[in-house]
Parts: structure tokens; C-alpha cells; sequence
């Protein structure tokens, strides 16, 4: 008898503390019309994330690098910091020199690829651009792919879908940017290129996770990556 008043006691808790959760909710909902239910997710689980960096015990490594690197690159190489999106919810972000070029806040962000354009020798960002690779159009995307400039570092992330309208000729221009994976990325595969167009440095980084429902850490979508380094600066 004891034992089920006690369960009793706990579902009402449990019930108590539900509704008050809801009540908090709508309540931050009311105060700014802009947020949504999204956004107090991504923020509960960064919250959490910055928690658990601010717990942990460590010892200081040292100065830390550009871009959140755990150590600065080496000379006057540039640094950088490439993410992929979460699912359709969280977007990519691209990180270059301690300048954040794409964010990953979704509102900005088309699902599809992302690029930013970087000049080789000055280290400066030249342009950006964003192509919805679900429903746009894939010209827009080989038009941008066909300005840039020999000499010009080439930064791509990638949200959501990437792959659906691309085509062979797309497929070429980014494997001519030193892409050794472009040819088989796949609807909503996670991707993460650096490369050049007729560098002087000729680096080559990539990273890519398959869309495989049976692997996937978020059902229809793989897991988030990131990738960083450094780049030679030219003298």
C-alpha cells in the first residue's frame, strides 16, 4: 500500500513538473516572437555542451589557436574550421582566420552547399556563396563555381542535401578544385571540402559521412562533422 501511494506521489510529481515545463516554454514563446522551439532546443544542448567544458578539469595546454583550434597553426599559416550541418535544423558554419564567414544559424542557410572563396595570397574573403542543391538550380551553383579566380582557396560545407541537383558538370568543376569524393556524395550525405583553384599551396582537405539510415545518428540524416588546419601562407 505504502509502495503505491509512493508511485502515486511521483507520476503526480512527474505530471507537476511537465506542466510547468509547457507553462515556461509558451511563456518564453510569448516574450520573443522570434524564437522557436528549435531554437530553445540547439540552445539547451549547447547550454549543456558549455557546461560540461566549464566542469571539466584540465590543465592549460598552452595558447589556443584561430578559430577554436587547440593550438595556433605554425608561422603565418592561415587557420581554419569547417562544420557540417545537423539534420535540417542546425546549419554549417565555416570558420577562416578568426572570422566566422558562414554561420551556422539556419535562418541564413538554403539547404544545399556553401562556399567561401579566400585569396590565396592576401588571405582575404572574396565572396560567398549558398545553392540550394534540393530544389535550385544547379546553374546558379556552376556559374559561381566557373568565377572564381586562379589563385583562390576554396572553403565548402554542406546542409541538409547536397547532392540531388547536382550534375556532371558541377561535379567537375569541384573535382577540378582537387574533390576526390564529389563524384560520389549522395542525397543528404554530410561533406566537407577545402581545396584551391590553381593554388601555389595545392592542399586538399575533404571529410564525408554516408546517408545510411543504419547508421545514421539522426534517422534521415548522418551525424554533424567538423574538420580544421592549417594552410600555408604564400610569402
Amino acid at each position: 500500500m505504502i509502495y503505491i501511494r509512493r508511485e502515486k506521489l511521483r507520476f503526480v510529481f512527474m505530471v507537476a513538473a511537465l506542466i510547468i515545463s509547457i507553462c515556461l516554454v509558451f511563456r518564453l514563446l510569448q516574450t520573443n516572437p522570434e524564437l522557436t522551439f528549435s531554437d530553445l532546443v540547439e540552445r539547451s544542448v549547447e547550454g549543456a555542451a558549455s557546461f560540461q567544458l566549464k566542469t571539466d578539469n584540465h590543465k592549460d595546454d598552452g595558447p589556443k589557436g584561430k578559430c577554436g583550434l587547440p593550438k595556433p597553426c605554425p608561422g603565418n599559416d592561415y587557420t581554419f574550421k569547417i562544420y557540417s550541418g545537423a539534420t535540417n535544423i542546425i546549419g554549417p558554419r565555416i570558420c577562416f582566420e578568426g572570422k566566422i564567414i558562414i554561420e551556422k544559424d539556419r535562418r541564413g542557410n538554403r539547404c544545399g552547399i556553401h562556399i567561401a572563396v579566400i585569396n590565396e595570397k592576401t588571405g582575404e574573403h572574396v565572396n560567398t556563396g549558398s545553392f540550394n542543391m534540393w530544389n535550385g538550380k544547379v546553374e546558379e551553383l556552376i556559374e559561381f563555381l566557373k568565377s572564381i579566380e586562379d589563385g583562390s582557396l576554396v572553403l565548402i560545407t554542406t546542409f541538409d542535401d547536397p547532392a540531388t541537383k547536382l550534375n556532371d558538370e558541377a561535379r567537375t568543376l569541384i573535382a577540378e578544385l582537387g574533390s576526390s569524393y564529389i563524384s560520389q556524395l549522395k542525397f543528404r550525405d554530410n561533406w566537407l571540402f577545402v581545396g584551391g583553384k590553381k593554388t601555389i599551396t595545392q592542399v586538399t582537405f575533404e571529410q564525408h559521412i554516408k546517408n545510411d539510415r543504419e547508421t545514421n545518428k539522426y534517422e534521415s540524416w548522418p551525424e554533424m562533422i567538423e574538420m580544421e588546419g592549417c594552410i600555408p601562407r604564400i610569402d
